[in-house]
């Protein structure tokens, strides 16, 4: 079971992470798929916002991840680890370089995004989100999201 939303502007992808950042916890892994320029980062801009962390979400493919550590002032409480796998496609054992990001030493205590990490993170965690987005020739995004286990269509079906 999937459910799809259709975002016309960026704004909109931002005000959409925002929302989606309420139905998330500690423990929560969401894969990123989508071509460049389809709005992973703007949705992830939205996730940070909605769980008041610190500093500007950008995009982390030279970086390959950024820890955003809650700010209690916004009121902010679980960190959102955001990585991008693009760049490890290229790796002759790119699950060998998402082992070294460490990402299953703090998968339990934030949340945590990963772009591109189809067939790379899954094995994290029992239970994940998918978030497919694509961008269509007027800008609109559609974004499906897709359950994987664990109670991910209870909390989905908050979003209306």
């Amino acid at each position: 079971m999937s459910v799809c939303f259709t975002l016309p502007t960026v704004e909109d992808t931002h005000a959409f992470g925002r929302r989606l950042a309420g139905v998330l916890r500690a423990g929560d892994l969401l894969l990123l798929t989508g071509p460049l320029g389809a709005g992973k980062t703007a949705l992830t801009q939205g996730l940070g916002a909605g769980l008041g962390v610190r500093g500007d979400v950008t995009s982390p493919t030279f970086v390959i991840a950024r820890v955003h550590r809650p700010d209690p002032a916004r009121g902010g409480t679980v960190a959102l680890v955001h990585a991008d796998a693009y760049r490890l496609g290229d790796a002759a054992d790119p699950r060998a370089e998402i082992d070294d990001l460490d990402l299953d030493a703090s998968v339990d205590d934030s949340v945590t995004v990963v772009e591109w990490g189809e067939g790379l993170v899954e094995q994290l965690v029992d239970a994940h989100l998918w978030v497919r987005i694509d961008r269509r020739d007027d800008d609109t995004r559609l974004v499906e999201l897709e359950p994987v286990g664990g109670d991910w269509a209870d909390r989905l079906t908050a979003l209306g």
